[in-house]
């Protein structure tokens, strides 16, 4: 028997893609008895999913008329949950773009300021997590190595001193998970994107913040050159 948890895990993701893809368009109007009579679930749980999307800005409850699907433009675009979702439809190549332009406008900036601000467990930490990831590209477990990938950019982002930067700096970590869940990562680790993090890591040991923005670009530029390649038919 599917626990309530799972119920509410399920249905919210249900709803979260069905309203990602564009299968409810801005303004639908959903009721909270249509929800549990189609996917089966209790009022309680589609309550608790129906207050997640409006945390998530994607619907506006009103009594007595139900759920409104606001547009696009309100929702919280950088919450990761959100991102999962607009990831799993059709619109992915599209929204791959826009996030490696906004990875391209914010992380080789946040790469210059840790080079600055980064404390010494935290330059220790990037070349570890730097080495980890040629150790698991080598072994051929992709699994570790965007673990090791993931942990690597979030310590640049909370390095870096600027605590809004740590927030967009989620989108990072969504986007390099996201690629292993939708499998858009390639049979091996591209060497040269490997060398450029040992390269990153190191420019932020020594306080270099100009190498450290140089080099972060161009690991951001070279992601998403291989994304878009991947995404070709």
């Amino acid at each position: 028997m599917t626990s309530a948890r799972g119920l509410h895990a399920h249905l919210l993701d249900s709803l979260g893609m069905a309203l990602a893809s564009g299968r409810y368009p801005s303004g639908t109007i959903l009721r909270l008895d249509e929800l549990t009579t189609r996917y089966g679930v209790s009022r309680t749980v589609a309550r608790e999913a129906v207050r997640v999307l409006e945390a998530l800005r994607m619907v506006r409850s009103r009594p007595k008329v139900g759920m409104t699907v606001l547009p696009a433009t309100d929702w919280n675009l950088f919450d990761p949950q959100l991102i999962r979702w607009r990831l799993a439809g059709s619109d992915r190549r599209r929204l791959l773009g826009q996030l490696s332009q906004l990875r391209g406008a914010v992380e080789p900036v946040a790469a210059g300021l840790a080079a600055t601000h980064a404390t010494a467990e935290q330059r220790a930490e990037l070349s570890r997590f730097a080495d980890e990831m040629r150790a698991h590209a080598v072994a051929g477990d992709m699994g570790r190595f965007i673990a090791a990938d993931v942990a690597f950019h979030r310590i640049v982002f909370l390095a870096c001193g600027n605590d809004l930067f740590v927030h967009v700096g989620e989108v990072t970590a969504t986007v390099l998970n996201g690629r292993k869940e939708l499998s858009l990562l390639p049979a091996t680790a591209n060497r040269e994107a490997l060398d450029w993090h040992v390269l990153v890591a190191e420019a932020i040991r020594r306080g270099d913040a100009a190498a450290a923005e140089r080099v972060a670009r161009s690991i951001v530029e070279q992601s998403a050159d291989e994304v878009q390649r991947l995404l070709e038919p």
